[in-house]
């Protein structure tokens, strides 16, 4: 008789297109699913407030699909090597199988488990649930890692196409008994007290809610996303980043789906679908960067820039974080991400040129805040986007690209929805002002009901004056860099 199979999850938690779970269920025998909560073992980049409120609703949604297959989730806590080798104990598992990550801490504590669990005699098995592409397998033709998207891109197109999504196991065989598990209370994941009432109304964690999502975006807006994707103030993004991140959705139903759907739909349709895969691929490429440079989740890709005359100012930062620099495209992102733990990805890039350029504080501080307000905190993205703006990563933005607040609110949001959403202070006033109250006539602020320094920051920075410091600060860096060169 064939002995049971641990499947071991992490951020995989569904059923369909789940190589591991697949293969443990066609091995024969039992299959014990079990979810290990190690945040110890991931420092210095454990999961973060937002992110662990989704994790206890996305274990939940596993609970409940896994029990509909004839099975159930196992919890455990502590460490995950001694968690793995008590089940093996308790259960007399031969064999251990997961879905890699790609991360630093994760692609160290797999070899060393992989390592250890085979020197005492277990079968080991991992694959790929993750991602569309190997990290290895999409290089130059000298070998070397990309670091430029476009090349990549078309290296992806080339590549041989990712295997075909796996359907759900309809069944899993159970063990004579089950081990025991701890509660999903016990792992002390939503917060105390509890903030999350804006996450709640927002998300509907699990693979059921990702593939909702998924399927009204396919059916209804894919088409217009290269049209609608800069737009704030409509729904013209499929939001599926977080299920994504937390791997309920796969990524390789969505590529397939997405290509069939390119060839058989008329030109204009095509591209929108061309423009969202394209933004898989960024999401590979994140994966890819972080994979081949390790050190970037938390030093620059250019090590110039380690010499940066980054600045150190609590009080910004802090009107940053909460949504008050007096910059109301600015202040609409911020909020929008306290409440919903998400922010689109247009204003992502706003925000962050903002805190990088116009305050010059360091993208690390920022980076650490996404970290712990996102519902799709992902290390490999998080760590793209902000190398990106900081203009210190691969294929960054260039350095004399300083968003303007101003000028990005009325091209992206040109009537003002956005920001009268989320900065309802201001949703009085008419689409003309709403970028710039400062300038407004003092009839407009009095119909508006707005009292700069009070009701509403004025700027805590001039852009202008700031844009200037902040060209200042990068040709001295470049200035810099030449002379080395010449040396």
């Amino acid at each position: 008789m064939t002995k049971p199979t641990i499947v071991w999850f992490r951020q995989d938690l569904r059923l369909e297109d789940n190589p591991a779970l697949t293969a443990a269920a066609q091995r024969g025998g039992p299959v014990i699913p079990v979810y290990i909560h190690a945040p110890q073992e991931e420092a210095p980049w454990a999961p973060g407030g937002a992110t662990r409120w989704w994790l206890h609703q996305s274990l939940a949604a596993l609970g409940k699909d896994l029990r509909a297959a004839g099975s159930r989730l196992i919890l455990r806590y502590g460490d995950t090597l001694e968690a793995l080798r008590a089940l093996i104990r308790e259960t007399g598992a031969g064999a251990v199988f997961w879905n890699r990550r790609y991360e630093p801490q994760a692609v160290a504590q797999e070899s060393l488990l992989a390592a250890t669990l085979l020197d005492e005699e277990n079968e080991i098995h991992t694959f790929n649930s993750s991602l569309l592409f190997e990290p290895w397998d999409v290089l130059t033709k000298e070998g070397n890692p990309y670091r430029v998207f476009t090349p990549f891109w078309r290296a992806c197109l080339h590549a041989d196409s990712p295997a075909e999504p796996l359907s759900s196991p309809s069944r899993l065989t159970p063990p004579s008994r089950w081990p025991k598990s701890v509660k999903l209370t016990d792992l002390e994941l939503e917060p105390r007290p509890d903030w999350a009432a804006g996450l709640r109304e927002t998300w509907q964690p699990g693979a059921a809610g990702a593939m909702s999502r998924w399927q009204a975006f396919f059916e209804d807006r894919v088409g217009r996303y290269d049209r609608d994707r800069n737009r704030p103030d409509r729904d013209g993004v499929s939001a599926l980043s977080p299920y994504l991140h937390h791997g309920e959705i796969s990524p390789r139903l969505m590529w397939h789906a997405l290509l069939q759907r390119r060839t058989t739909r008329k030109a204009a349709s095509a591209r929108g679908v061309e423009t969202y895969m394209q933004q898989l691929v960024w999401r590979e490429f994140a994966h890819h960067l972080l994979y081949h440079f390790p050190h970037t989740s938390d030093e620059p890709l250019r090590p110039e820039f380690g010499s940066f005359p980054w600045q150190e100012d609590e009080g910004q930062l802090h009107a940053w974080q909460k949504g008050r620099t007096g910059y109301p495209i600015v202040d609409a992102g911020m909020r929008q991400l306290w409440v919903t733990g998400w922010m689109h990805n247009r204003i992502r890039m706003v925000v962050a040129s903002f805190l990088v350029k116009d305050l010059l504080l360091p993208w690390q501080a920022g980076a650490r805040w996404f970290w712990d307000t996102l519902v799709d905190a992902d290390l490999a993205n998080n760590t793209l986007g902000w190398q990106w703006t900081a203009g210190c990563g691969a294929d960054a933005a260039p350095y004399f690209r300083i968003f303007n607040p101003v000028t990005q609110g009325e091209r992206f949001d040109p009537h003002g929805g956005y920001v009268r959403r989320w900065v309802p202070e201001l949703s009085g006033f008419p689409g003309r002002w709403i970028h710039k109250p400062w300038q407004a006539p003092s009839g407009v602020l009095n119909d508006a009901q707005v009292v700069l320094g009070e009701s509403y920051p004025r700027p805590i920075v001039d852009h202008a004056e700031a844009r200037g410091k902040a060209l200042a600060a990068f040709n001295q860096l470049k200035s810099a860099r030449a002379a080395n060169l010449r040396r």
